[in-house]
């Protein structure tokens, strides 16, 4: 609930609103001209790539459909437009520079120098960072839960345990695929990018009415959770098997975002729980984090740019957030077992 506040507007931000590729590095023509150069005939100047002229088994890509390896293809594809990308990209950037021009875009995203391989190499640690956050969080909670907390004949006496499993496993999900996305940024690792924020995006939205409503029937889960759930799978396989619509996929992830936000103000507003200071703490220091993405700079050194420090802020909080979880359990518990005596 807590966290989620700033790592939900991460998602928003970050995953979410890219309503479009086109940025002026894309848009020059001696780049364009330079990419569709190395697609052809696959160089740039004296350096060449043989994944653009040559696919699995050493044939033409251009060869008939029937005698190529689809997928084994498409990711050869892939590393040569990438490749034909970022070289034409580094070249022009030096050009810019030579003439005392700033940094621009392409295609949506800052030069980044590449290290063994790695589009984005600090984004990604710092992914991975968040992965293990998340991960030490979630475990540290499933022990609170089965070793320290009394337990009941068929469980936990906490309502939500089941519901913040599911959390952890989808934010464990999620910040894979953004590790991989900000690795190598092709079709098939943005659309895992995007569905897995989707996802833990609506499914914080259900938890968050969960919780703050106490919804502890299970029929009375089902029937808040099935229409958000069935929009949500809608939504993801409309993006990915119909149209990568940007600008539809930013006014779902900001309603989704600003419906839990609401929520949980609204609860934080009326409840008397004792940790709720991290409540507040998070909300503050989230808003604070979001400057980092509005006030957006090239990357230092080819490397750090404000998304990854924005992606740097999430740590401490993603800490928080789970602390703030483990002192939900231990309060809910409590007043449950001193009604049972």
């Amino acid at each position: 609930m807590l966290n989620h506040w700033s790592i939900l507007l991460f998602m928003v931000i970050s995953c979410c609103i890219r309503v479009s590729y086109a940025s002026a590095g894309d848009a020059d023509p001696l780049y364009r001209s330079c990419v569709n150069q190395c697609i052809s005939s696959g160089c740039i100047g004296e350096k060449c790539f043989p994944q653009c002229n040559s696919s699995s088994d050493g044939g033409s890509v251009h060869n008939p459909w029937y005698t190529q390896e689809p997928l084994y293809l498409k990711w050869k594809q892939s590393d040569c437009l990438s490749d034909c990308r970022y070289y034409c990209m580094i070249d022009r950037e030096r050009e810019r520079q030579s003439l005392g021009l700033e940094p621009v875009k392409y295609h949506g995203k800052w030069p980044f120098t590449r290290v063994l391989g790695l589009q984005e190499p600090v984004s990604v640690a710092l992914s991975i960072l968040n992965l293990l956050m998340h991960f030490s969080g979630w475990l540290s909670f499933y022990i609170l839960l089965q070793y320290k907390l009394p337990l009941k004949q068929d469980g936990t006496y906490y309502e939500y345990t089941n519901l913040w499993h599911i959390y952890g496993f989808l934010s464990l999900n999620s910040w894979f695929w953004s590790a991989v996305f900000h690795s190598r940024d092709i079709d098939l690792t943005e659309k895992l990018d995007y569905s897995s924020a989707v996802a833990i995006l609506g499914y914080s939205l259900i938890v968050s009415i969960m919780r703050s409503f106490r919804v502890r029937d299970e029929a009375a889960r089902v029937m808040v959770a099935a229409p958000l759930l069935a929009f949500i799978a809608t939504h993801t396989m409309y993006l990915n098997n119909y149209k990568m619509d940007y600008g539809w996929n930013m006014q779902v992830c900001v309603v989704m975002a600003v419906a839990q936000l609401l929520i949980w103000a609204i609860w934080a507003g009326v409840s008397h729980h004792p940790s709720r200071w991290k409540l507040w703490f998070v909300v503050i220091a989230g808003g604070l984090a979001m400057l980092l993405e509005i006030y957006d700079f090239p990357p230092y050194e080819g490397f750090v740019d404000a998304h990854a420090l924005w992606h740097a802020s999430t740590i401490p909080l993603t800490y928080l957030w789970w602390s703030f979880i483990k002192d939900d359990a231990v309060y809910r518990t409590a007043d449950l077992t001193k009604k049972v005596k």
